[in-house]
């Protein structure tokens, strides 16, 4: 019986241009739900845009735009990864959508009721890179570490606060649910930061200050800290909660997201559902950065890859075939032109790309019948699926890369194009070409385009010389 699978990006803010940074995360994240679907579990895939706070509204202002329209004119980019990626996603939400907007309300009022939120006055150092508040312990050299390059803000005002400190104990609790934060060791990192115990943390800004926000419930001078509303899209987005159902239907949700929302996702968030009396997330996913020269890609450092270029230069799959291989799932991991290209050679133009062209061109030449079976390789299904397990995508594709070796090397040693009996050379392919197949059948959530190519070519009557998959450099 088919399960209901939900999964969720993180929300990028809209500040500058998509970049490869984000492109890693929705693609594992669409890698997983393809997946899913191909073991035939009903998924809801999400993502969207974060579009409130400090950050946006300065961006807005130097550009001279209405924040809505700055908003608009950035939101749309983000969407249009869905083509240049090849991307799955059900819906695409914007928190400065009005049924997200009543939802984030709705939410507010729920942790009031439980008595979570109240008012102070405080003075802090912020961010606004972040959009967090940041504490000594936190800096460097008096700077953000992912953000040396912006001067921290001092906000000095009556806001908001959520009772965070009241829920320590609940979520040392959580964080025993056996594989709730993949790595353990971001697992390890968010126990310690709670073992230290938790500050309370304002939920709120002065609207003549930052009127750029969810307006507070009941006091029309203050808005919502852009993470207490943003956080909200994962449950607003499936109708919460005005539709029961449906939320009732697909959450609790696995969450994808990058080490610098830790704190985020696995502490701030699962408290702030505990108070609204809503079930915790499922499972949280923590992938580390890519890194440019060994510096994190930041829109904030100016060393960012664009995914548009990639895409338009070398192909959709050939950009996730190499975020998803060479790109480790849960560490920092480079990435260079002259790294990509190598790969792109060694792996997809000399490797897979090479081995079709070569089959299905001796069985074109000789007229051969090739009969093939899909989702017989049960033993192949069980290795793939296991790493997938362990959203070890890298790992996953070595596995089908090391059969596409071993078909490499049968057809190497075997040299087909010189014998001249067509049965001996249908003896030969055949088997082969089943590999192959069984390959493709499972980097459906991959190489997508990749796989459907391959899959729809052996499975013709007569196999015809295929196109040429991935062009050489």
């Amino acid at each position: 019986m088919p399960n209901n699978f939900y999964i969720t990006t993180t929300l990028p803010y809209v500040n500058a241009k998509p970049h490869m940074g984000f492109a890693l995360e929705i693609v594992q994240a669409d890698v997983i739900a393809r997946f899913n679907r191909l073991k035939g579990n009903k998924v809801f895939f999400n993502t969207g845009t974060d579009e409130h706070g400090l950050k946006i509204y300065k961006k807005a202002l130097e550009e001279g735009k209405d924040p809505q329209t700055y908003c608009d004119e950035y939101a749309a980019q983000f969407d249009d990864l869905k083509e240049a990626l090849n991307l799955s996603y059900d819906n695409f939400i914007r928190t400065t959508d009005s049924n997200h907007l009543l939802a984030a309300q709705k939410f507010w009022q729920r942790c009031a009721d439980n008595g979570d939120i109240y008012k102070k006055n405080y003075q802090v150092k912020y961010c606004v890179g972040c959009e967090l508040e940041k504490i000594e312990s936190d800096l460097v050299a008096g700077k953000c570490p992912l953000h040396p390059n912006l001067v921290l803000e001092i906000i000095d005002e009556e806001n908001y606060f959520f009772r965070f400190s009241a829920y320590r104990g609940k979520l040392l609790n959580l964080y025993k649910k056996k594989d709730f934060i993949v790595p353990d060791l971001r697992l390890n990192e968010i126990k310690k930061f709670a073992e230290r115990g938790f500050e309370d943390f304002s939920i709120s800004r002065l609207k003549k200050k930052m009127p750029w926000g969810v307006p507070v419930p009941g006091d029309k001078e203050q808005v919502m800290y852009v993470w207490f509303d943003a956080l909200i899209n994962y449950v607003s987005c499936l109708g919460w909660p005005n539709d029961e159902d449906n939320f009732k239907k697909w959450w609790p949700a696995v969450q994808v997201a990058g080490k610098d929302n830790l704190r985020q996702q696995t502490a701030m968030w699962q408290a702030m559902l505990m108070s609204a009396g809503l079930p915790p997330s499922k499972q949280i996913l923590i992938h580390g950065f890519i890194t440019s020269a060994g510096q994190k890609m930041s829109k904030s450092f100016g060393n960012v890859v664009d995914p548009f270029e990639y895409t338009e230069k070398y192909g959709t799959d050939a950009v996730r075939y190499y975020l998803l291989s060479e790109i480790t799932p849960f560490e920092d991991s480079d990435f260079t032109r002259e790294k990509f290209e190598q790969k792109y050679m060694a792996c997809l133009a000399n490797g897979l790309g090479n081995l079709f062209a070569r089959i299905t061109a001796l069985a074109d030449k000789n007229s051969l019948d090739i009969f093939v079976k899909k989702g017989i390789n049960r033993k192949l299904i069980d290795k793939v699926e296991e790493k997938m397990n362990g959203y070890e995508f890298n790992a996953a594709l070595s596995i089908l890369w090391e059969e596409l070796r071993t078909c490499d090397n049968i057809i190497t040693k075997t040299q087909p194009w010189k014998i001249k009996d067509q049965s001996a050379i249908k003896t030969i392919l055949e088997p082969v070409a089943q590999k192959i197949l069984d390959v493709a059948d499972l980097l459906q959530p991959f190489l997508p385009c990749t796989a459907e190519k391959i899959i729809s070519n052996l499975f013709k009557p007569n196999i015809k010389k295929a196109e040429i998959l991935f062009p050489r450099i």
